[in-house]
């Protein structure tokens, strides 16, 4: 049942680094998800510089959703929006037509933070990508959680192990957070065309063979199958219904070419409004690729 298993990409982010999952090479999605990083775990001092934080930036045709297994991160937003994260909460945010926000380790820059989490964005459908930007935050006591003999599920998105998340999704999708004991096994969402597990620690087996963490694996879909910890371990099983062929370029998502340029052209004229909470500057649009020399 294992179709493939992605190793993350180490980035630094200017002294914060993330390990990038999707998208990859051979794998662009799975479901509605179309980026995945795993943030940290990272220690981060007292007084830290500013420069660890995400600047406001810009997004169109996606939604973000942050969750966090440890620390705090201040998200503010073009909507009106500013809300603290911590763990077991979902920030959930709807970029449509245009959004910017920031995210600031500001706890963590007063007294120190040990920051953990995941960062996915999911792809809008057709006919929903140019809605209007919108901001939802959920506290861990509002979305479900499923126990059953040595595992724990917290549904962060979607409809799946007889719950429901609270969770504005726009395309059939389901996000969980799960932990299991060892020996304990998760059977996976079936009903679904592509599902993925992220390993965030301990080990599990699949298809018989033991895999460490800190990778993705990507499941076959529409039929029955389980997985079992072979130590105690902490996942996040995600996965859905594909919203067809999107393109991504920086913080662009979209089914059209021509809406990724004019994004990129509103942001480098000043066309989309930064944050209200968070307006004194802003991440620049990355210099386009130099064309290949003829001559070379």
């Amino acid at each position: 049942m294992l179709e493939r298993v992605i190793e993350p990409r180490r980035r630094d982010l200017g002294g914060f680094e993330v390990g990038r999952v999707l998208p990859f090479s051979a794998q662009r999605m799975v479901g509605p998800f179309i980026f995945f990083d795993h943030m940290g775990p990272a220690d981060l001092a007292a007084g830290l510089s500013r420069n660890v934080d995400v600047r406001p930036h810009p997004h169109i045709g996606l939604s973000t959703v942050t969750y966090l297994l440890d620390g705090e991160i201040m998200h503010r937003d073009s909507v009106g929006s500013e809300q603290a994260i911590r763990p077991g909460e979902v920030n959930w945010m709807t970029a449509g037509r245009g959004i910017t926000h920031s995210e600031r380790f500001e706890r963590a820059r007063r007294q120190g933070d040990c920051v953990d989490g995941l960062q996915a964005w999911v792809a809008l459908p057709d006919g929903l990508e140019e809605i209007e930007p919108s901001f939802a935050h959920f506290d861990a006591g509002s979305l479900p959680v499923v126990e059953d003999r040595g595992l724990h599920v917290r549904v962060l998105a979607g409809d799946v192990y007889g719950a429901q998340a609270p969770v504005p999704v726009h395309s059939p999708m389901f996000y969980v957070h799960a932990t299991l004991d060892a020996g304990a096994a998760l059977p996976l969402p079936d009903s679904y065309a592509e599902r993925a597990i992220y390993l965030v620690s301990g080990a599990l087996e699949i298809d018989g063979a033991e895999h460490a963490a800190g990778r993705m694996f990507v499941i076959e879909g529409g039929r029955a199958a389980s997985v079992r910890a072979t130590a105690p371990s902490t996942l996040l099983v995600l996965g859905g219904e594909p919203v067809g062929r999107r393109y991504i370029d920086w913080n662009f998502v979209s089914s059209s070419k021509e809406r990724i340029e004019q994004a990129k052209a509103d942001w480098r004229a000043g066309r989309m409004k930064l944050p209200d909470l968070d307006d004194g500057e802003f991440i620049p649009l990355p210099p386009e690729p130099a064309p290949p020399n003829p001559m070379s």
